[in-house]
């Protein structure tokens, strides 16, 4: 398969969130206790956890949310017809057959690589890959249910990366809860990313993400989580995630909310480096970080949304 052909599958794939997938992994990761600071992962001491551990999660979740956002295309084949003709699968560029067959193929792999670290991870991965299936057939276009489903997505996918020590999954369980409010307020927004949104998605986005930085700013009363290191990193995802939000609300335009959508996708790195640095210090929230530009590069060549 020549690089033209291979272009479509690339675009069907949303590479730069796959990138923000990553990046739930390494908080996760940190999180779980197997990293206490960023010369554990450089030197490979990383607890009980070591880097291959690392690197079977981050390749699960690549499968799963590549796998996820290429059924998102399948099942909104139809409707892509009529409002995004651009995209892979209605402009032809990609056929509806390979286009699930690329899906399952990614999803699989996803699952089978989390089985690799432990059954627990397995199990999360599946139920991520099935929430994924759910939202993209089901749920996608319910006012309550999508957003909520989303978060979920985004949530298990967090749980997966805490799943490096399996036990650590039910002492940290409710650090799903943050990605589960922030994605609920992009996608609850994203619903006027065609036609235009309504004020009031806008203020319910603004309110949970309010809730989001609130819930980080709690996460201080953890006995192993410095707050301290974590602030600069809080403020500077609120600059990146508050103006464009607080734009779409006073101007709910499509062109304004695409803006908020793409901000909140790519910002999700920085909420997350803000979560790690607080559970593994600074530099290693840096390194969460460093995926940012790499997102940011990868959104100028695929779309986000």
């Amino acid at each position: 398969m020549n690089f033209n052909r291979l272009w479509p599958y690339l675009q069907l794939m949303r590479p730069a969130n796959i990138v923000t997938a990553w990046a739930d992994i390494l908080i996760g990761f940190a999180a779980s206790g197997a990293v206490v600071s960023l010369n554990q992962v450089v030197e490979g001491q990383a607890n009980s956890a070591n880097l291959a551990t690392l690197a079977w999660l981050l390749l699960a979740t690549t499968g799963l949310y590549g796998g996820g956002v290429v059924f998102n295309d399948v099942f909104d084949a139809e409707l892509d017809a009529k409002e995004r003709p651009e995209r892979p699968i209605p402009s032809g560029r990609t056929s509806y057959q390979n286009a699930i067959k690329l899906g399952g193929l990614l999803l699989v792999i996803g699952v089978v690589a989390a089985l690799q670290v432990s059954l627990l991870s397995g199990i999360l991965a599946a139920s991520v890959a099935l929430a994924a299936l759910l939202y993209d057939s089901l749920c996608k276009h319910h006012p309550i249910f999508g957003p909520i489903n989303m978060g979920i997505c985004r949530g298990g996918n967090l749980l997966i990366g805490v799943s490096a020590v399996p036990a650590m999954v039910q002492e940290r369980w409710f650090l799903a809860l943050i990605p589960i409010a922030y994605i609920a307020a992009i996608t609850a927004i994203s619903r006027g990313e065609v036609h235009g949104g309504k004020t009031s998605t806008g203020v319910l986005s603004l309110l949970l993400i309010g809730a989001v930085i609130g819930g980080i700013l709690a996460l201080g009363m953890l006995e192993k989580y410095e707050i301290i290191v974590a602030l600069p990193f809080v403020i500077l995802f609120a600059g990146r995630v508050l103006p464009p939000f607080l734009k779409a609300v006073r101007e709910p335009s499509s062109e304004q909310i695409r803006m908020a959508v793409k901000a909140g996708v790519l910002s999700l790195i920085v909420l997350d480096a803000t979560v790690a640095a607080g559970f593994a210090n600074w530099p290693y929230g840096l390194l969460v970080l460093s995926l940012l530009p790499i997102s940011i590069k990868l959104a100028q060549m695929f779309a986000v949304t």
